[in-house]
């Protein structure tokens, strides 16, 4: 036998090295199964490979409280979530093509504003009311701003994705103490920095006793929220997804299309930055955020542009006609609509000898909400108002005084 020629490896040699690659091998792909197995239940329901978003998608997102029941006792266990409660946190998230960018509007729960189909109320209440169809309207409503589609969370979504993702670190600038054993909130927070896991992010989230109420815990949410999604986008937090798609397919709720959740993705994946803005407004009476109408038409007009929503007059031209109305009254009903967001709005005078008021429009819809917004009159589906008005009102007799 030549220098050149070895010795072949006895076949029980040849046998342990392919008996080891194998185990290596299964153990490799055991690790993964249990790697990615958190997330298998989405991927089956929702998996769709992301890509790039098409055109402009707006999509509401709210978090539900628990709902308890009446006979109930300490330690007041929450009912099984049906995602049928109070809404404790309200935001619309709109991507667009071409942009890197993710647009966030937060509506406060406390937001006064009417219901379609069950009148005024607090906005939170809304989904307890008729579910995401009556909190879809509502916003709508609110925004001017067309919705595609809703996210809703239960309470632990954002406790247990925060945990999934190893905790977030977040800078305290004062003191935080509260406790309310009935809904099970314990918050102690001195100033500084702390990494919170989960159960800690949730009391911090929903901590509302600094002055600001719920407008304060808005605004921790923004940069809660910024911060995670940070973490969530960058290599280490990345080593969580499985952890993470499992834990929101756990407490979530949605009609979002496997289509508006691949673009959704594929957004997130462009690590865009994220602009927050909180709804135009004030404190009003009774604990309850009393929206600015204009600036928010103005908003919606501007930083979440689109197509207006059909039926929605706000955003076209509007004429006042005083045939019989005591003095005054178109001005007073002008600045009545302005202040409910209409943009367009021109006032004059007609010939008189009208009883009742009517408002003219093509469009049906457009005509019955702004009868709605006058709170009286009656509609006439017809081209035959002011000339260049998309919609006339002509004020009669019957028009209220001051």
């Amino acid at each position: 036998m030549s220098s050149s020629e070895l010795p072949a490896s006895p076949p029980s040699r040849r046998k342990r090295r392919v008996g080891n690659t194998a185990l290596v091998s299964l153990l490799s792909l055991a690790g993964l199964a249990a790697y990615l197995a958190p997330a298998v239940p989405a991927l089956t329901r929702y998996g769709a490979l992301p890509k790039a978003p098409e055109g402009t998608q707006t999509f509401l997102v709210a978090g539900v409280t628990p709902k308890y029941p009446v006979s109930a006792v300490w330690p007041y266990p929450a009912a099984p979530e049906d995602f049928t409660g109070l809404t404790d946190t309200i935001m619309l998230v709109q991507v667009r093509a071409g942009e890197r960018k993710l647009k966030l509007l937060n509506v406060p729960r406390d937001t006064w504003t009417a219901v379609p189909g069950w009148g005024y109320s607090k906005i939170n209440a809304a989904n307890v009311r008729g579910g995401p169809p009556a909190l879809r309207a509502a916003v709508e409503d609110l925004t001017g701003i067309r919705i595609d589609g809703h996210v809703l969370l239960s309470l632990d979504a954002l406790r247990d994705v925060t945990s999934a993702a190893g905790g977030v670190t977040v800078n305290i600038e004062k003191p935080m103490k509260y406790t309310d054993k009935a809904g099970g909130l314990f918050v102690d927070f001195e100033p500084g920095r702390h990494h919170l896991n989960g159960k800690q992010a949730e009391a911090y989230l929903r901590f509302r006793y600094d002055g600001m109420g719920d407008i304060g815990r808005v605004e921790r949410q923004q940069a809660f929220i910024k911060t995670l999604g940070a973490r969530l986008l960058s290599f280490p937090g990345m080593l969580y997804a499985p952890r993470v798609v499992g834990a929101l397919e756990r407490n979530v709720r949605t009609d979002l299309s496997r289509q508006d959740l691949a673009q959704l993705l594929g957004a997130l994946l462009r690590r865009p930055t994220v602009e927050t803005t909180l709804l135009p407004g004030g404190f009003g009476s009774g604990g309850t955020w009393e929206p600015d109408r204009a600036a928010i038409r103005a908003l919606a007009q501007t930083t979440f542009a689109r197509e207006i929503l059909p039926g929605d007059p706000r955003g076209l031209k509007v004429a006042l006609i005083n045939e019989s109305a005591p003095g005054g009254s178109a001005r007073r009903l002008k600045e009545k609509l302005e202040g409910l967001g209409y943009s367009n709005v021109v006032v004059g005078n007609g010939r008189g000898g009208v009883d009742h008021t009517t408002v003219f429009a093509a469009d049906r819809r457009a005509a019955e909400r702004l009868r709605s917004d006058l709170g009286y009159g009656s509609v006439s589906v017809a081209s035959t108002g002011e000339a260049g008005a998309d919609i006339t009102v002509r004020l009669g007799a019957d028009t209220p005084g001051q």
